[in-house]
Parts: structure tokens; C-alpha cells; sequence
């Protein structure tokens, strides 16, 4: 399985992806002729019935999407060939296929997916989209060219179907296997107070979005440092702008990994003020908190522990 994540993991290294904005002719007489008549196929349907995307076919019904795929939408889709998916490392497709990989799967397999139709003339006006996986793809266009993450080019777009639209590209693409920040906290089961924290003032979406954010996170036992009912205070509604002031006087703009901090003597943060920052016999502090673990990397930023709450 480790094998499995790796090769996954040199695929997002080395497979460019991306579209070009006008129509390309595929090997396929059907779905040629599909992209200039009205469908009254859908999505599911149409890609089977184009004979060159048998394996996406296949991980859509593995990955238990069919329904998904063959509701109202609409949808967009990035749909790979079947020579895209032959790319990838010898033994991934076979391993994605398998019931225990099933939640990786739907994730790749949703990355592909965008909501609404957007057409080749919409899609060269955006710099990202947002997928139904929840990740962004980034859209550049070049030359007449549009790339999604890289250049992975389209074969064919417009491809009309009765609940969307697809656009066929070259190559799988790969969204980050790293969790955002939120959940990353969650995860690491030492942050219980500050996801908490961070639920009852509101700031859940701001921290799962692009970011990239530095968050020097207290720890459950560094909550517990505070007079006895202060969290238990800061956690009502009527508190939430004391609250948000603390939370956002722990996140710095950018991604500040810990060999850059350690060169700084002070960082403005979210909340407007500034944190000081002393390194001192291999160690930091940032105001009286000491930092215990440092690059904790999540997908959109990093996180470095302490063991202290700051207060602004």
C-alpha cells in the first residue's frame, strides 16, 4: 500500500495537466459526432457509449458514482482517455479499483468533476475552479491553450450531454493527498480545544480555504493553562469577537515554514498585531510561548505547535 501511495504521490510530481480552450478530433467517430448534435445522453452514458473511456467508466461504477453522475448536475467533466489512464504507474488503476481503496478513489474521480456546465469559452475566463472533491484546479491559458495544474492537454471539448459537459483530457489529474489545516488539527486528536475554538467562531471555512496560512496551534494542554473558565467563557456567542481576535492573532499570512521563522524577530498576523519572535540555543519563542514541533504540513499552509495561548 505504501508503494501504492508513492507512485501516486510521483504522479502529482510529474504529470502536467492541463486543456486546451478549442475543440480537438479524438479516435472516436461517436464522440466526435457527439459535440455537435444536442445529447440526450448523460454523462454516464455518453463517456460509454465513446468506447474510449472504458476504465473511467469502470472506477466511476467502483467508486459507486453512477448515480451522482446520472442526476440533474449539471456537471462538468475532465475526462480521461484510456490511454491517460495507462500512464499512471504500472498497478495503480488495478489497486484504485479495489473496495478498500474506494475513499481514494472518489477522490481522485471528483477532482475531474466541476459544478455547473462550463463551456471551453467560460472555462479561459477563470484562473481556478473549484471541484466537487473540494479542491481548486488552477487554469492558465497559453498560447490558445488552456492548462489545468500544468499541460495536460484536451483532446476534445464541448462535448454536450443532457446533465453537462465534457472536456477530454490526456492524462489523470491528481488532487493533494495532504489535509487542509482544519483537518489536519482534527486528525492529530492534541488540538481538541482549538478546533473548538474554531468552530464556534465561525472560522472553519476561512481555514479550509486557500490560504496558504501559518497557524501556530496551542494544544489542548495549553488551553488548560488559562484561568479556570476562560475557554468555557470565550466559547459563548456573545464572546465570539474576543474569540476571533485570539484565533486570528495565531495565523500569519503565507506559508512560514521553520527555517524562515527562525530568522524573523517579529510576523504580523490576521488579527493585525504582531507576534515576537526569539530563537535562542536551538529554540523559539514566539511571545512567552515555546514552539514543540514546527512543519506540520497540511495542503493549504503549515502548522507549528506551542505549548502556550497567545494572547494580543
Amino acid at each position: 500500500m505504501k508503494k501504492f501511495i508513492f507512485s501516486l504521490i510521483a504522479v502529482l510530481a510529474i504529470t502536467p495537466l492541463a486543456i486546451f480552450a478549442q475543440s480537438h478530433t479524438t479516435n472516436s467517430n461517436n464522440f466526435r459526432k457527439a459535440s455537435h448534435t444536442k445529447n440526450s445522453k448523460d454523462i454516464v452514458d455518453t463517456a460509454a457509449s465513446a468506447k474510449v473511456f472504458n476504465t473511467l467508466v469502470a472506477a466511476v461504477k467502483a467508486a459507486g458514482l453512477v448515480d451522482t453522475l446520472k442526476g440533474d448536475g449539471p456537471f462538468t467533466v475532465f475526462a480521461p482517455t484510456d490511454k491517460a489512464f495507462s500512464k499512471l504507474p504500472k498497478g495503480t488503476v488495478e489497486n484504485l479499483l479495489k473496495p478498500e481503496n474506494k475513499d481514494m478513489l472518489v477522490k481522485i474521480l471528483t477532482y475531474h468533476v466541476v459544478p455547473g456546465k462550463v463551456m471551453a469559452k467560460d472555462v479561459v475566463q477563470l484562473n481556478k475552479a473549484k471541484t466537487v472533491q473540494g479542491q481548486k484546479v488552477k487554469i492558465k491559458v497559453k498560447n490558445g491553450k488552456v492548462f489545468l495544474n500544468g499541460s495536460t492537454q484536451v483532446v476534445q471539448t464541448d462535448i454536450a450531454t443532457s446533465n453537462g459537459v465534457i472536456h477530454v483530457i490526456d492524462s489523470v489529474l491528481m488532487p493533494s493527498m495532504q489535509k487542509d489545516i482544519v483537518d489536519t488539527a482534527v486528525s492529530t486528536n492534541m488540538f481538541n480545544t482549538l478546533v473548538a475554538a474554531v468552530k464556534a467562531a465561525g472560522l472553519v471555512d476561512t481555514l479550509k480555504g486557500d490560504g496558504p496560512f501559518t497557524v501556530l496551534a496551542p494544544t489542548d494542554k495549553a488551553f488548560s493553562k488559562l484561568p479556570k473558565g476562560t475557554v468555557e467563557s470565550l466559547l459563548k456567542p456573545e464572546n465570539r469577537d474576543k474569540l476571533t481576535s485570539i484565533l486570528t492573532y495565531h495565523v500569519i499570512p503565507g506559508k512560514v515554514k521553520a527555517a524562515q521563522v527562525v530568522k524573523l524577530n517579529k510576523a504580523k498576523t490576521v488579527n493585525g498585531k504582531k507576534v515576537k519572535i526569539k530563537a535562542r540555543n536551538g529554540k523559539v519563542m514566539i511571545n512567552n510561548a515555546n514552539v514543540i514541533k514546527t512543519d506540520v504540513a497540511a495542503s493549504n499552509g503549515v502548522i507549528h505547535v506551542i505549548d502556550t495561548v497567545l494572547l494580543p
